[in-house]
């Protein structure tokens, strides 16, 4: 089975994860995908296969004759898609030879086109694979599977000296709990790569520094005809909360290295008033700066309105994850040496969210992100290339071509 057959019976499969759920995996239907992937691993003669009871879905390649000293590589990729909007029911269109303009997507009136994705015309002549504009594709990150399934079944084949290679497909990632049970010590990986997401050129291995941070706000209601100098109004308050914040350090105003703070969520009453927000900044520096501002506004609301007015937690998610891979420089050197066997020149850009790999590589598992060739991910105008997916499978050959060297 070809990548791009591959790819085209994954996204088909209902593999949406679900947020405020405590279980693991957070939906059911992960387990859908996670025993396919199992049963093709057996097929393909893989050792170990095995899926656990939260639906990480393990398989290993052991090292051919005299390969066995090179160290072991790990593939990760996951299997859930976004829950905010429906992975169910994936109708793919196959764009063959695609000309670089429009494309309707199915009857939605929904196009893709250069105007909003100005990187569609480099893609011209490929074979471009979209949504019917109803739903998600799914290449985050089934592009990611289809790919190491493939570079799987290529080694398994017997004809390409490899050392030991082990694949791990997680659930739960696009809830942020991808990694959090994966077994290090049944994977036993030296080292590994993410695929997931971005062109194919990209080596990603800087991630933000990330926190949550919740207000509770309490009111005084008391009838608006005599509240003069009496009236604390809750939802007045959160909206103080937010403007005291910088308005130009939000994520539509900021790029690269810039963090940032996001309010999520906010809702209220006279009464009460709640806030959510996203921390983010990939200097860890700054990123203690952002939580001591916040610390500050805390102080201020309760010195201004009376203590107990708000609540402030704050809550760490994830670190930089350039601090720990870089410690291995092979991992890296690997993997720009096997994008530059295709002809293409590495791209490392710092990555504005986080990734599977920053939770393992803070475990012990050092792990950057490769490219899957995906475009415009979480929403119906994700596309990819059939080019891209192939590529991607070729560069997960090569690091594994390369680590014999």
């Amino acid at each position: 089975m070809n990548v791009k057959d591959r790819f085209i019976r994954y996204v088909k499969i209902h593999t949406a994860s679900a947020e405020n759920t405590a279980k693991t995996p957070t939906t059911y239907r992960q387990f859908d995908l996670a025993r396919l992937l199992c049963a093709e691993m057996k097929d393909m003669g893989m050792e170990g296969v095995f899926c656990d009871g939260h639906a990480y879905a393990y398989g290993f390649l052991p090292a051919t004759p005299g390969c066995e000293d090179r160290p072991c590589i790990g593939f990760i990729a996951h299997i859930d898609t976004i829950p905010e909007y429906s992975g169910e029911n994936v109708r793919p269109q196959i764009i063959e030879n695609y000309d670089g303009g429009d494309v309707p997507l199915g009857t939605s009136g929904r196009v893709l086109r250069p105007a909003q994705f100005p990187h569609l015309p480099s893609l011209k002549g490929q074979t471009l694979i979209t949504t019917d504009g109803t739903t998600v594709l799914g290449a985050d990150d089934k592009a990611g599977v289809a790919a190491i399934m493939a570079a799987c079944e290529e080694l398994s084949r017997g004809e390409r000296p490899h050392g030991r290679v082990a694949v791990c497909f997680t659930p739960d990632e696009e809830v942020g709990h991808g990694a959090a049970l994966l077994d290090l010590e049944r994977f036993g990986a030296a080292f590994a790569y993410t695929v997931d997401g971005g062109e194919v050129d990209h080596i990603n291995y800087e991630t933000f520094n990330a926190a949550w941070a919740t207000w509770e706000v309490k009111g005084f209601n008391i009838h608006p005809g005599s509240a003069k100098d009496k009236m604390i109004n809750a939802a007045l308050v959160a909206m103080e909360i937010d403007g005291l914040l910088p308005a130009a350090e939000r994520p539509e105003h900021t790029e690269g290295y810039e963090g940032f703070f996001h309010l999520r969520e906010i809702s209220g009453s006279v009464e009460q008033a709640e806030l959510s927000y996203i921390v983010r900044d990939h200097d860890a520096g700054c990123f203690e700066a952002r939580k001591r501002t916040l610390r500050q506004i805390e102080r201020y609301i309760n010195e201004k309105y009376g203590e107990g007015t708000a609540k402030l937690t704050l809550g760490d998610q994830y670190r930089n994850m350039a601090e720990m891979v870089t410690k291995d420089p092979r991992v890296l050197d690997l993997a720009e040496r096997a994008i530059r066997r295709l002809g293409l020149e590495p791209v490392s850009e710092p990555v504005r969210g986080g990734t599977d790999g920053a939770q393992l590589s803070f475990r012990g598992l050092p792990c950057p992100n490769l490219g899957t060739g995906g475009y415009a991910c979480h929403g119906p105008f994700e596309h990819v290339t059939v080019e891209g997916l192939e590529a991607a499978a070729q560069i997960v050959l090569n690091i594994i071509d390369e680590n014999l060297r």
